[in-house]
């Protein structure tokens, strides 16, 4: 069963809200974390998965101080644009926080563990759940920008799992490389390629390849069922 879950922000600032669903007192949570479209249809059903699947899931609406609520189509072109442009202002330290402050709602609510999933941006929030959250497990798909944060690799304390496009467009193949090259031998952290653009595992759209998107996804469940 689906509902909202208001969560106050750590600096503050207001409250925002998550979409929740699954039982409450399911010992193990699971935060998915949006792209730049806003809480949409898309993250709503793969939040909707990770409940059938027995977890307590949540999707905190990370653009709230922008515009709250919004909810956008990857296939429209003016959406992608206004999407484009609230990441161009989205803060990520202050998004993280956001993270960490639904991951405490979760073990409020009573799960023991609770693991951060992330696509695109949130591919990117999700790696860095795993250098500055207490996180028990993130995943990431393809993240942009991870490249310009491997600084903080030593501080990844528990297990990372990252889905990389091997054909994205927005992450060149030189970024990728310096990410295989710090990662690749990182205990807590495992990496795989597929032969693919960005967005190969979104839940709906053009972009989605259905064959790497339910290998990407079974490997996510066996992650997340080992370590939460």
């Amino acid at each position: 069963m689906a509902d909202t879950l208001e969560i106050a922000a750590l600096d503050g600032a207001g409250t925002f809200n998550a979409y929740t669903a699954g039982a409450p007192g399911s010992r193990a949570g699971i935060i998915v974390i949006q792209e730049i479209f806003g809480i949409n249809p898309g993250i709503r059903s793969m939040v909707d998965g990770w409940a059938a699947a027995g977890y307590r899931a949540a999707a905190p609406d990370l653009f709230w101080r922008q515009r709250p609520g919004i909810e956008l189509d990857p296939d429209v072109p003016d959406e992608m644009q206004q999407a484009f442009g609230l990441y161009q202002g989205f803060d990520v330290d202050k998004g993280i926080a956001d993270i960490e402050a639904s991951i405490r709602a979760l073990r409020h609510a009573g799960c023991e563990k609770v693991g951060v999933v992330g696509y695109c941006m949130g591919g990117f929030l999700a790696y860095l759940c795993a250098t500055r959250t207490d996180s028990d497990a993130s995943v990431g798909y393809y993240g942009v920008g991870i490249d310009g944060k491997l600084g903080e690799a030593h501080a990844i304390a528990r297990p990372l799992l990252l889905h990389i496009a091997s054909q994205d467009h927005f992450v060149p193949p030189e970024a990728q490389a310096k990410v295989h090259a710090e990662l690749d031998q990182h205990p807590r952290v495992t990496l795989y390629d597929y032969p693919a653009d960005h967005a190969f595992a979104r839940a709906v759209g053009s972009s989605r390849v259905e064959a790497l998107a339910q290998q990407a996804d079974a490997r996510t469940a066996a992650f997340f069922e080992e370590n939460l």
